[in-house]
């Protein structure tokens, strides 16, 4: 299956002209050719802004499990149709070395016999957030028990704020997949948000 050739509703700039303003804006080198940030960087200070705290929860801070966070992006692109979202951090998981049937799970989690305790945790945290908002009490006590500081805490609500708005943002925007990238890796199966 080929990638979609959506076109995002703001136009794309060129690698060259996205690698020039993002060194000027603070975003990072990774990042700038990126479809999300050649469009982004349309407004090069909102793009610096949006990639700084991108970069500290995915490079800098890295309090917060890389395998959770990774999870809890995965789980929000899957329930908010987010093709992007998914396609990109499948990749991004892969190269992290989280099982393939581990990043699966999150399809369908309340039914996944692989998932830890922790696992189970930030998930139930990631959907009460999309569902209404915030984490229950009772979410929160049982995220607590897996996380044991508060960097690591608020690294996950902020990681399920950010790529949930992440998510809004690639969709509103209509970023395609980078070229050649096959869509919702590994194998095309679509959760029922996706349009």
């Amino acid at each position: 299956m080929a990638a979609p050739t959506a076109t995002a509703r703001v136009p794309m700039l060129g690698e060259d002209e996205a690698r020039r303003l993002g060194k000027e804006h603070g975003v990072p080198s990774s990042m700038a050719p990126l479809n999300v940030f050649r469009v982004m960087l349309n407004h090069p200070v909102m793009a610096g802004s949006v990639s700084g705290l991108l970069a500290n929860l995915l490079y800098r801070a890295n309090k917060l499990n890389g395998t959770l966070r990774e999870l809890i992006i995965m789980r929000i692109g899957w329930r908010t149709g987010a093709m992007y979202e998914w396609t990109q951090h499948w990749r991004v998981c892969m190269n992290m070395n989280i099982p393939a049937d581990l990043v699966l799970a999150v399809r369908a989690w309340p039914n996944a016999t692989n998932l830890t305790d922790a696992q189970r945790a930030v998930l139930a945290a990631t959907d009460e957030t999309l569902d209404g908002g915030s984490i229950s009490d009772a979410t929160w006590a049982e995220c607590c028990k897996h996380l044991v500081t508060q960097e690591e805490r608020i690294e996950m609500v902020l990681a399920i704020s950010n790529w949930r708005t992440f998510s809004e943002l690639l969709q509103s925007l209509k970023i395609p997949l980078e070229e050649g990238i096959e869509p919702w890796l590994p194998d095309g199966e679509k959760p029922p948000a996706a349009e």
